[in-house]
């Protein structure tokens, strides 16, 4: 008999679930923010302002989440690639742009609030660093390939 196909595969690891969960709340969060729920807070004719409102409310949480959840998604990558070849890893180095963009955000908001194209040119910016980081493959996958 042969085995069936579910058995050959190596089970998931905490750090890969972990990894996927972080990634898809984050990047994920940013882009439902910015490209979804305010655009549609608009279109059903809420008042301008008080979209702003939301707005200036949600993006400093969702942007220090999403440091946060980067945070994480860096100390399982040094779990799994170790210091030495880091920062060789496009996931670290945009990793460390994006703690970079979230910190340059956080200190904007607080220090400057009225400059608001810096406030929106990071927020995008960090949205587009999360969505080049979704399309590297996970750091377990890249572990299989070179077991096999």
């Amino acid at each position: 008999m042969s085995k069936s196909v579910t058995s050959e595969r190596s089970p998931f690891r905490a750090g890969t679930i972990a990894w996927q969960l972080a990634q898809t709340f984050w990047v994920g969060g940013l882009w439902l923010l910015h490209f979804v729920m305010l655009p549609a807070l608009e279109r059903i004719g809420l008042a301008p302002m008080l979209v702003e409102e939301v707005a200036g409310a949600l993006r400093p949480l969702l942007v220090a989440f999403a440091g946060f959840c980067a945070l994480l998604q860096a100390l399982l990558l040094i779990q799994h690639a170790g210091l030495v070849r880091l920062w060789r890893d496009a996931r670290a180095q945009l990793l460390a742009a994006v703690l970079a963009l979230v910190v340059v955000f956080l200190l904007v908001r607080f220090r400057m609030p009225e400059a608001l194209f810096w406030l929106n040119f990071s927020y995008l910016l960090l949205a587009f660093c999360g969505l080049l980081l979704v399309i590297q493959p996970m750091p377990a996958k890249l572990a299989e390939g070179r077991a096999r």
